[in-house]
């Protein structure tokens, strides 16, 4: 009798997948017992290193820890509908695009990959730094749900210096994780990974090894810090290090705003006011302004746009030719009436243009004639660079923000959202994108997103994964400002009834920072102009999952189980295991649907129909199958002993496959 076939419950093969990939590339490779290294090597060629010794990065553990990246899970992610917030900001809802999962990234990465494979924009991380008071995820190759609960209850715990492998846990560590993070890149996507010195050079040797030297985009240095109390030599940066997964589908072509405009623009406007047209007032007072900035401001770095006329403010710039000769004649002075000095080269416009430019006032004259005249580049039109590898932000900056956000300081060196908000537009990151950041902590890359889609009215979408730390164990490891911000922390959750986990913090960060996007909006389009569209509210909402075991039970010593959901799995909780293990994104609708009087559930507008309850009928399932779903799950126990509804389903969708020449494909567990 043909059976139903059951539903593969582990996560994606990526083994298989560069198999198969393999397979479509060189099949003549392939033999009936594996693969024929000599024969890969033949076809190879050249690309082939045959010496004995050769240049690689490894550590103790480095081949348990490829192992880790490409073994499945059979866990699952569970809806936690009551900690979600709907995308207006409405608690309780579910019907937001961005997901906050709580549990161990590695498994979380593994679960996301049949789904998510190739689609996610930007990773930005910032992981443990291994500064020898850090929790460092100790993955091992058994029960990996128990694994990630041991692991709950162990984050009080650091990776000592003492210890013989301090560098390689780390190393072990990040390793799966980044390698699984980047086969969720799209092929024009980046990852950005945060670290200070301690682990800075094994972190670049690690991404050299996933992404690929060759596709290294540079490095981003952060000064966030002034402080001078180190011996030997006081570090006041971090790294930011910046790859791409295929520099073939991302040309680099990025850009920022400059920084200080805002300061700029202000400065201006008050010379303005206080000299009116006097440009030569103003632009003795911009000098004087520009002197307080030291040479690490990047208001300084703008410090040659001094000058200001009707159209704004504006530098000098050169305006010889780039050719020796090519355009030459005589300039006179506007006000001197003589003839201006030129360039060696001569000038850079033909003489219509030069002329055209002296009579729109684009042309810079000095005092007389004795001073070769100037092009006037305006900042407002050269507001954007190319983007910089130096960064000058103060790190207090965002721990301030997050202290007045809650009234007490919560957080220890959070991430500035301002920051990756700004590395995200400078990425082009827009539309609807996915970020994904899998060592989330404090939250800051949703509240970034939120501001980016507020700013460009984008439809962005996060994922954020983090482990739900207890921060009760946190409290009895922690030291100085830490145990302090940790109590703050634990008290203000069990004001608002919440447990002393992490993720719930970070969870109530994502409320307040929507509550306060909402407000900005509100308050902006109460001032509407003319020119500028009321702003709309972006998705500020998130839907909350928990990583966990299987809501399958497996039969065990050949028990016949009838139905295999285990106790407390809601149907819900069911359907997205399905949709996990099928590869559909966690968002996708799900609504409730009835055919021929039997109530299902309909999945991605009717792409997958799922079955879950007792009273599925002959007419049901041909009502189904004239909906031409791609998909049909139907629970075993829908069935119970009925084999001859079993066959009825098979050979229905059978039906249905050969009528309309499109395949439904059928299972159940």
């Amino acid at each position: 009798m043909d059976k139903i076939k059951k539903l593969d419950l582990e996560s994606k093969d990526l083994v298989a997948d560069r198999m198969q990939r393999l397979r479509q590339l060189m099949p003549e490779v392939f033999e009936e017992s594996g693969i024929d290294f000599d024969k890969l090597r033949l076809l190879l060629g050249d690309e082939v290193d045959e010496g004995d010794e050769r240049y690689a990065f490894t550590w103790p553990g480095k081949a348990d820890a490829i192992r880790l990246s490409q073994a499945s899970t059979t866990a699952t992610l569970r809806p936690a509908v009551g900690k979600s917030r709907g995308r207006d900001g409405k608690d309780g809802s579910f019907d937001s695009d961005n997901i906050y999962i709580e549990g161990d990234n590695l498994e979380a990465l593994k679960l996301l990959q049949r789904a998510y494979h190739g689609k996610v924009k930007m990773i930005y991380i910032d992981p443990p730094y291994n500064t020898g008071g850090d929790f460092i995820y100790k993955d091992t190759f058994g029960d990996s749900v128990e694994d990630y609960k041991r692991q709950c209850g162990m984050t009080g715990q650091s990776n000592p210096k003492t210890d013989g492998r301090f560098h390689a846990n780390w190393c072990s560590m990040m390793f799966p994780r980044i390698k699984l993070g980047r086969e969720l890149l799209s092929d024009s996507g980046i990852m950005v990974v945060s670290i200070d010195e301690n682990e800075r050079t094994n972190l670049q040797l690690l991404l050299n090894e996933v992404f690929g030297e060759s596709n290294f985009a540079g490095e981003i240095i952060w000064k966030n810090s002034s402080k001078n109390d180190q011996a030997y030599i006081s570090i006041q940066h971090e790294y930011l290090l910046v790859y791409v997964k295929d520099k073939d589908a991302n040309s680099g072509e990025w850009t920022e705003l400059k920084g200080g405009l805002d300061e700029i623009y202000a400065a201006f406007d008050s010379f303005h006011r206080q000299y009116g047209d006097d440009w030569k007032a103003i632009h003795k007072a911009a000098l004087d302004w520009y002197k307080q900035f030291p040479p690490s401001s990047p208001v300084y770095q703008s410090k040659h746009y001094s000058w200001m006329d009707e159209r704004g403010v504006y530098f000098p710039a050169d305006i010889s030719g780039p050719n020796d000769g090519q355009y030459v004649y005589d300039v006179i002075h506007p006000r001197t009436g003589k003839v201006c000095k030129m360039p060696s080269s001569g000038w850079r416009y033909p003489q219509s243009e030069m002329e055209r430019r002296i009579s729109e006032g684009l042309v810079h004259f000095g005092d007389d004639e004795t001073t070769v005249p100037n092009n006037k580049t305006y900042l407002r039109n050269t507001e954007r660079q190319s983007l910089t590898s130096m960064l000058y932000k103060d790190g207090r900056v965002a721990s301030k923000k997050l202290q007045r956000m809650f009234g007490t300081k919560v957080f220890s060196n959070p991430k500035d959202d301002d920051v990756l908000t700004n590395l995200m537009k400078a990425f082009g990151v827009g539309g609807d994108d996915i970020v994904m950041d899998f060592f989330s902590g404090s939250a800051s890359t949703g509240e970034a997103v939120e501001r980016l889609n507020s700013s460009l009215n984008s439809m962005v979408r996060w994922i954020l994964v983090q482990l739900p730390e207890n921060l009760e164990d946190n409290l009895r490891t922690a030291k100085g400002s830490s145990k302090k911000i940790t109590k703050n922390a634990i008290d203000y959750l069990k004001k608002h009834a919440k447990s002393a986990e992490l993720t719930q913090l970070a969870e109530e960060r994502l409320r307040l920072a929507g509550l306060e996007i909402a407000k900005e909006i509100e308050e902006a389009n109460q001032q509407p102009t003319l020119s500028e569209e009321a702003m709309q509210l972006p998705d500020i909402g998130f839907r909350v999952f928990e990583l966990d075991e299987s809501g399958i039970a497996e039969p065990q010593n050949g028990q016949l189980l009838v139905d295999r959901r285990k106790d407390g799995r809601s149907d819900l909780d069911i359907i997205f295991e399905v949709m996990l293990k099928w590869g559909y994104e966690l968002t996708y609708p799900i609504e409730k649907a009835e055919f021929a009087g039997y109530g299902c559930y309909s999945v991605a507008a009717g792409d997958l129909v799922c079955c879950m309850e007792p009273g599925l009928t002959v007419d049901a399932l041909e009502a189904i199958a004239a909906e031409q779903p791609r998909r049909v799950f139907i629970m075993d126990s829908v069935f119970g002993h009925d084999d001859s509804l079993k066959l009825d389903a098979l050979a229905i969708f059978k039906h249905a496959e050969e009528k309309t020449q499109q395949k439904i494909e059928l299972r159940t567990v």
